[in-house]
C-alpha cells in the first residue's frame, strides 16, 4: 500500500519512508550513483591535469636556467683548470703570473654567474611542487566525507 501524501510505503506493516513522498526504482537510483560518480572522476582528472600543467610550466621556465648553471660551472671548472696549468707552468718559468690572475678572475665571474642561475632555478623548482597537493588533500576530504556517510547510513 502506497500513501503518496505521506511518502511512506508500507510492507507488510512495515513503513519506508522516502524523501520526496515518491518511490524510485533501482535503476533510477543506480543511473544517478553513475553518474554523480562520473561527475566526481572527471572533476578530479580535470584537477590533477591543472595542477600538472602548472608544473610543466614551472619546469619550463627551470629546466633551461639549469642547464645554464650546468654550462656555466663547466666553464668555470675549466677555467679553474687552465689557472692551476698556468701556476704550474709560471712557477718553473719565473715569469711575470698575469696569465693565471687573469684566468682566475673570469673563473670566479663564470662561478658567479653559474651560482646565481642555479638559484633561480632551484627557486623555481622550489615554488612549485612536483606531486599535485591540492588533489590530495581534496582526496583525502572525499575519503572522509565518504566514511562519515558510511557510518550515517549503517
Amino acid at each position: 500500500m502506497i500513501d503518496r501524501s505521506e511518502g511512506v510505503h508500507r510492507t507488510n506493516g512495515e513503513a519506508v519512508h522516502y524523501r520526496n513522498g515518491s518511490e524510485r526504482s533501482l535503476g533510477s537510483i543506480v543511473a544517478e550513483i553513475k553518474d554523480e560518480l562520473k561527475e566526481f572522476v572527471n572533476t578530479r582528472v580535470a584537477m590533477i591535469k591543472a595542477e600538472l600543467q602548472e608544473t610543466m610550466t614551472a619546469a619550463k621556465t627551470a629546466v633551461p636556467l639549469a642547464l645554464i648553471a650546468l654550462a656555466l660551472f663547466a666553464i668555470g671548472f675549466l677555467l679553474l683548470t687552465m689557472a692551476a696549468v698556468v701556476l704550474v707552468a709560471f712557477a718553473f718559468a719565473g715569469s711575470a703570473l698575469s696569465w693565471f690572475y687573469a684566468a682566475i678572475i673570469v673563473a670566479f665571474v663564470w662561478f658567479c654567474l653559474g651560482a646565481s642561475a642555479a638559484f633561480f632555478a632551484y627557486n623555481a623548482f622550489r615554488s612549485h611542487s612536483r606531486f599535485p597537493q591540492r588533489t590530495v588533500q581534496v582526496l583525502k576530504a572525499d575519503k572522509a566525507w565518504l566514511q562519515t556517510e558510511a557510518r550515517s547510513v549503517s
